[in-house]
Formats: structure tokens, sequence, C-alpha cells
């Protein structure tokens, strides 16, 4: 049984590791999506005030989990299990493979549900730029992937 417990011990940090980039590109991506739609309220002349943002902002975070963040973390555990496939491979591109594997997830995600179903779970993902923001939220949790791996194993060994 003690030959188990330094597995379970390097499989329960990197559930942590994968947990937290979830969060991190899920948390991103409801924040840039309520930011670019109170954009547009305030190109249509509506005032919206710092506490409404700040109200439709953790509103949004919330409202948005029960559907958005389980196909974020899908998403993000397809690209980043190909990612470590191909690093297994090529580690010197372990940053910037796994960066434009988590843009790539987000990505993946709208386009796929607009051809398959004609939807867009995000309304900001709807244009170019708001896809664009979408991406940088995956390529954000991507690099924290990438950063909270380095310094995590890097106390282990």
């Amino acid at each position: 049984m003690s030959q188990w417990i330094p597995i379970i011990r390097f499989l329960g940090i990197r559930l942590a590791i994968y947990l937290a980039a979830v969060a991190v590109a899920y948390g991103l991506a409801a924040v840039l999506a309520t930011q670019s739609v109170v954009s547009s309220l305030a190109g249509m002349g509506v005032h919206v005030g710092l506490g409404d943002r700040l109200a439709m902002t953790l509103q949004d975070i919330g409202g948005m989990a029960g559907m958005f963040l389980p196909m974020v973390a899908f998403g993000l555990l397809i690209a980043f299990m190909a990612s470590a496939l191909v690093c297994r491979y090529k580690n010197e591109w372990r940053l910037p493979l796994y960066v434009l594997a988590g843009a790539a997830a987000l990505v993946c995600i709208h386009l796929a549900l607009n051809l398959a179903f004609g939807i867009t779970p995000v309304a900001a993902a709807r244009s170019a730029f708001g896809l664009t923001l979408q991406a940088a939220a995956g390529a954000v949790g991507g690099l924290a992937y990438v950063l909270l791996s380095r310094t995590r194993l890097a106390r282990m060994a």
C-alpha cells in the first residue's frame, strides 16, 4: 500500500492544478463576457455604474457555472491531454503548446455549439472580438496550468 502513496499524491496535485486552471479560464471568460455585454450597453447610451458592473459580473460567474463551467472543464481536459502527449516528445514546446491548447479549447466550444445546434452559450462570443476574448481566457488558463505545474513540481523534486 505504501508504494501507492506517492502516485496518489502526484495525481492529486495534478488534479488540483487542472481544477485551478479551469477556474482561472472559466472565471476570466465569464468576466470578459459580462464586461463585453456591459460595454455594448454603454455603446447604446445606457449608463452602468461600477457597483452594477460588479453585481452583474458576480451574478454571471455564478449563473453560468451550471452550463458553461462543465464545457470549459471538458474542453480544457481534452486540450491538455493532447498537449501532454505532444510534450512527451517535444517538452521545449510546453508553454506555447498549453497556451494555444487553452485558447483553442474555448474557441472550439463556441464554434462547435454554434455549428451543431445554432447556439452560442456566451453572447459575447457571437462577434470576432468576443470570441478572441474567450480565446484569451482559455490561453490564460493554459498559462496558469503550466506555471502552477512548474512551481508545484519544483517543490516536490
